[in-house]
């Protein structure tokens, strides 16, 4: 096993470009006039929108209109890097062993630490957005088990996600615990033909609802629809091997092409996670490849993706706070002026957010 398959930094890069994905995604789709996603649901209409969008003519809202189609495959990108550090810790690392150098594991440590994790970065951003939200107009209207399901990080496996997840973000909290526990309990030191099992049978469920229906954008708000890309992580962790730079810049070109080509026919959407995390690695792998060419230690770009993806997970929890603030701006029609101020305030607050997360005692794998 190559520890260095994937170093620090490139990890921190995939976090940063991942997050970047998400939190501007998570400000254009609210927009009017801009495309929608078809992120837990295959919408063709969707798809048949952002199609006439790359037709043009092109305005200033294009970019809005990709980054609202788009952005949301950060996500993929995440439980594929989750996966990668559970296998790298608990499998090819020091986690999990015991005084005399044997493998272990306890289920209920091993969840509780992972439920304390989740729930300290969360309970942060959600009281924070709760006193402002109920203080701006138009504030979310809570009931008791919506409360009590975000605490407990379940409230996805409750009806009508869409309806009860406020802020809709925080939906991932509760994903990330169920992919927990599906490790620990499916697939933590298994052969490999479990995960490959449990991606086939997730994605075979999924292919029996239909595209646009309640029943598949249920299973996609849980680990259902996340197996293809956790799984993918999983297996990269263990069994792949290093790539020439040739090799990744045919793979970037390939499955970015393919992340375009698929979005746009039912079947083809259940693939485009595995293209995102494809073409991911491979951007990342070719940036550390010209820094090396160029003969610089690190190049612009990387490092400002590696710095945002340090503060992924506060970024994460704040954006919704200052999504809030700033999306009436741009829904009056100063579109750039709105993303600006968002873009700063939330790199700011995320900044002071680690700070104040550095102060909540970390857990314990007991």
């Amino acid at each position: 096993m190559n520890r260095e398959l994937l170093t620090r930094t490139e990890c921190n890069a995939l976090r940063g470009l991942a997050i970047i994905g998400i939190f501007l995604h998570n400000y254009c789709h609210w927009l009017g006039p801009v495309v929608k996603e078809n992120e837990y649901q295959y919408f063709q209409h969707n798809a048949d929108g952002f199609w006439q969008v790359l037709r043009g003519p092109w305005d200033d809202l294009f970019l809005f209109h990709v980054l609202s189609f788009f952005g949301h495959y950060g996500v993929p990108v995440f439980l594929f890097l989750s996966a990668y550090g559970l296998t790298m810790k608990y499998e090819r690392g020091q986690g999990g062993l015991s005084a005399d150098g044997t493998r272990r594991l306890p289920l209920s440590g091993f969840i509780r630490y992972h439920w304390l994790k989740l729930f300290r970065m969360m309970i942060v951003g959600f009281v924070a957005f709760t006193l402002l939200d109920a203080v701006t107009p138009v504030p979310h209207r809570y009931a008791v088990t919506d409360i009590l399901a975000q605490l407990g990080l379940f409230n996805n496996v409750l009806p009508f996600p869409d309806k009860i997840i406020w802020p809709g973000p925080y939906w991932f909290f509760g994903l990330m615990f169920q992919l927990y526990v599906v490790y620990r309990l499916l697939l933590y030191r298994r052969h490999w033909m479990w995960t490959a099992a449990l991606i086939v049978v997730c994605t075979a469920v999924q292919l029996a609802c239909p595209p646009e229906s309640e029943a598949l954008n249920q299973l996609r708000y849980n680990f259902v629809g996340a197996m293809l890309p956790f799984g993918a992580g999983l297996l990269y962790a263990r069994y792949m091997r290093p790539w020439s730079m040739a090799t990744h810049g045919a793979a970037f070109l390939v499955s970015a092409l393919a992340v375009l080509l698929m979005s746009f026919n039912a079947l083809s959407w259940y693939l485009v996670p595995l293209a995102v995390c494809i073409a991911s690695v491979s951007f990342v792998k070719l940036l550390g490849g010209f820094e090396a060419f160029a003969g610089r230690r690190r190049s612009p770009l990387m490092h400002i993706l590696s710095w945002t993806g340090s503060i992924s997970a506060a970024l994460f929890v704040c954006h919704p706070i200052t999504r809030k603030v700033f999306i009436p701006i741009s829904r009056g029609g100063d579109h750039w002026t709105g993303l600006l101020l968002y873009v700063l305030a939330s790199l700011c607050l995320a900044w002071l957010f680690k700070e104040l997360m550095k102060k909540i005692p970390n857990p314990e794998l007991k």
